[in-house]
């Protein structure tokens, strides 16, 4: 097996120092341009790789970023995690990703793991908060991300998103279209995320004034699966409802087989509105009128605010960034018949 190339190997044919070697690899700009090409094309030459670990020691920064995630099967966070990981290579980290399938104590397995690998910072996008562990890691002064759940602290930034603008246009939506009774399908209630988005529903039909009776919610758990238990009860106990709007896509979807399964139309019975706008929420039949949270502004947020601390650059004035969701319009709406 052939060994691979250190990095005196790399020095020796640059003709040059180990201490430019390490410069020039760490894009330094303290090295002559000149030097630098010869430094990279005796890199290229050998088949060179820096020793990471060895690089954090001497810096001191990994040039790695956690990010940690709820659910990998949701396919809102593989999406995710896609935009955060392109945004890091172009600025030149690497990730490491953790799942906690809405687990605080698989949270804290994760955040452990990544202080071991001495991460730089941390974006948690989830909807758990563990007040231990945030004290834990504000002792430490690592840089953290929050989605919804942050505190607001020193070396703590949390990105807010504004669940009530789509869901208010969602009902508007419908409402235009003729529906009065309009349920909704809510995500599990230990969630924050998800209580949030019931609350904006009750609370817009408040706002628009309701008719004589009482909102319908029928609790779900942001599965598939979840989505189609709740369509059923739905229908068994609220059969005349015309319209129904979904804690995330994922309700949605499965409400939809449930509709399809009960011999009903999309959207000619029953309009239906998700909330995500997860890229598969274009290809059902129909296409699903959704929420749309931009998974890509809000890795956008994330990755710009921690690179600017541990880079030291000019972070945000202020510890919060809120996101605007907005209604897309697909064909899985339509006005009442009748």
């Amino acid at each position: 097996m052939k060994r691979g190339m250190s990095i005196r190997e790399v020095a020796k044919r640059a003709r040059v120092s180990t201490a430019t070697v390490s410069r020039t690899i760490n894009n330094s700009t303290l090295v002559d341009p000149g030097t630098a090409a010869r430094v990279m094309r005796a890199v290229e030459e050998l088949n060179y790789y820096p020793d990471t670990h060895a690089r954090t020691l001497v810096s001191g920064k990994s040039r790695i970023l956690g990010l940690i995630v709820s659910d990998i099967t949701n396919p809102f966070f593989p999406e995710l995690m896609k935009g955060f990981e392109d945004l890091a290579v172009a600025e030149g980290y690497e990730i490491l990703v953790g799942s906690t399938n809405y687990d605080c104590a698989r949270m804290e397995i994760c955040v452990r793991r990544m202080l071991e690998r001495k991460v730089d910072g941390i974006a948690i996008m989830t909807s758990e908060r563990d007040a231990p562990l945030i004290e834990q890691l504000a002792r430490r002064r690592i840089p953290i991300a929050f989605l919804d759940v942050g505190p607001e602290r020193k070396h703590f930034w949390n990105i807010e998103v504004n669940y009530a603008m789509g869901i208010g246009e969602a009902v508007d939506h419908l409402r235009e279209l003729g529906h009065e009774c309009i349920a909704f399908i809510s995500g599990p209630p230990a969630l924050h995320s998800a209580r949030t988005r019931r609350e904006a529903f009750l609370a817009k039909l408040n706002s628009a004034g309701r008719t004589s009776s009482e909102p319908i919610v029928v609790e779900g758990d942001h599965t598939v699966d979840g989505g189609l238990a709740a369509m059923q009860t739905l229908l068994a106990q609220n059969p005349r409802c015309s319209a129904v709007i979904g804690s995330n896509d994922l309700s949605a979807i499965g409400a939809l087989r449930a509709i399809h399964r009960a011999g009903l139309r999309i959207p000619e019975d029953i309009s239906l509105v998700g909330f995500d706008d997860i890229h598969l929420a274009d290809f059902t039949e129909p296409p699903l009128t959704t929420i749309r949270l931009s998974r890509t502004d809000v890795a956008m947020r994330a990755i710009s605010w921690l690179i600017a601390e541990i880079e030291e650059r000019e972070p945000p004035a202020k510890l919060t960034s809120p996101i605007e969701t907005h209604l897309v319009i697909r064909q899985s709406t339509a006005r009442i018949s009748g």
